[in-house]
């Protein structure tokens, strides 16, 4: 089912928590809702499932004004963050709930209610746990659990309110690695809410990201994170080093050194913020090079084929230059060349610093 909401915007008292949000979901994606805390993604996504109303706007479903069905209309699946697993029930009574409590006319037969619950658990592989309760498993089984339940009802929308957000960093990225398996088998159009970079990016098909009540940019997953279209996109999806200085000609003056700019929008002599990702920094180790801006090695970090090199240098204009730290990404070869040590004077270049206009600066 597609999903479409049109000029959403809410309020709490005089916080604006949602202004003017219009997005299309289309049938049988995985969205990722993206974005800092409190910038309005978890509001939206209640509002789209009837546990919150906008005060202005609308949201549609297969082109069908949805804005004042009830929640048991709309015939979403919801999984929140922390389970909300009934812990007097066993595994097999939660995922039966949503089933036996339907009006009686619309309520299944007990023989299809049990064979629909067995179902679901060998989905999401917990068949052997029916009897159990939600105190006997672990984070990461009481939450596949929780999306069985929610799959029971037989939803056309599937909503995940960060739902691995209360468990540790390696069952994290197990479970997104199922939920993607599983989503590619289902097919329901799904929306999931994160602040986590790395979950959207492995998890979703797509990126909508947002700021402050507004949507900030949306598209395919690797489009955004390689053609951000403004400053905090750029910086909220992944590492990224921030170089404050003035543009001279095609160069940018950062502290005692001139960095190459690989495309520049402002005039020269303008103070900018340029960006660079880890992977995108480039250390010069020759005492004789005057290219780049002059840093010091910190720490050196090795990780499978990757270093990861931690340096600080002076940044912004000469009169006002700041020390800042850089994390520059190279790998095992370029390493063993360069030979750095810790306190090792350098410099730091690039070819693909990016400068966005100043429309664009902030988001």
């Amino acid at each position: 089912m597609s999903i479409e909401v049109q000029d959403i915007r809410k309020t709490f008292g005089s916080f604006v928590a949602l202004e003017g949000i219009s997005l299309g979901f289309p049938t049988g994606e995985l969205i990722g809702l993206l974005g800092p805390s409190g910038c309005g993604k978890t509001t939206l996504l209640r509002i789209i499932a009837g546990l919150e109303r906008a005060d202005t706007g609308r949201v549609l479903f297969d082109g069908h004004d949805a804005s004042h069905r009830d929640v048991r209309e709309r015939r979403v699946g919801f999984v929140f963050q922390h389970y909300a697993l009934f812990r007097h029930m066993s595994v097999f009574e939660n995922v039966a709930f949503g089933m036996r409590v339907k009006p009686r006319k619309m309520r299944p037969p007990e023989a299809f209610v049990r064979k629909r619950v067995h179902e679901l658990l060998d989905l999401v592989q917990l068949d052997w746990t029916a009897h159990r309760y939600p105190h006997q498993l672990s984070g990461g089984q009481r939450q596949r659990v929780a999306l069985a339940r929610a799959l029971a009802v037989e939803p056309r929308v599937l909503l995940l309110d960060e739902p691995f957000g209360s468990l540790d960093a390696k069952v994290r990225k197990e479970l997104r690695q199922w939920l993607r398996r599983l989503h590619d088998e289902l097919h329901i159009t799904s929306l999931f809410v994160t602040h986590d970079q790395d979950e959207a990016m492995e998890v979703a098909d797509r990126i909508v990201l947002m700021n402050k009540g507004r949507i900030e940019q949306t598209g395919l997953t690797q489009e955004v994170y390689e053609h951000p279209s403004t400053a905090f996109a750029y910086s909220f999806l992944g590492a990224v080093n921030r170089l404050p200085g003035r543009v001279d000609g095609d160069t940018l003056r950062v502290g005692d050194g001139a960095v190459p700019l690989a495309e520049r929008f402002a005039m020269h002599g303008e103070e900018v913020v340029a960006f660079a990702r880890p992977h995108e920094l480039d250390i010069v180790a020759d005492a004789e090079c005057t290219l780049g801006l002059p840093a010091s090695v910190q720490r050196v970090l090795v990780s499978g084929a990757v270093a990861r090199v931690e340096l600080t240098a002076r940044v912004g204009t000469n009169g006002s230059a700041e020390p800042a730290r850089f994390e520059v990404e190279i790998t095992r070869d370029q390493l063993a060349r360069l030979n750095l040590q810790p306190g090792q004077a350098v410099r730091l270049t690039s070819s693909r610093l990016r400068v966005f206009p100043p429309d664009r600066q902030t988001g």
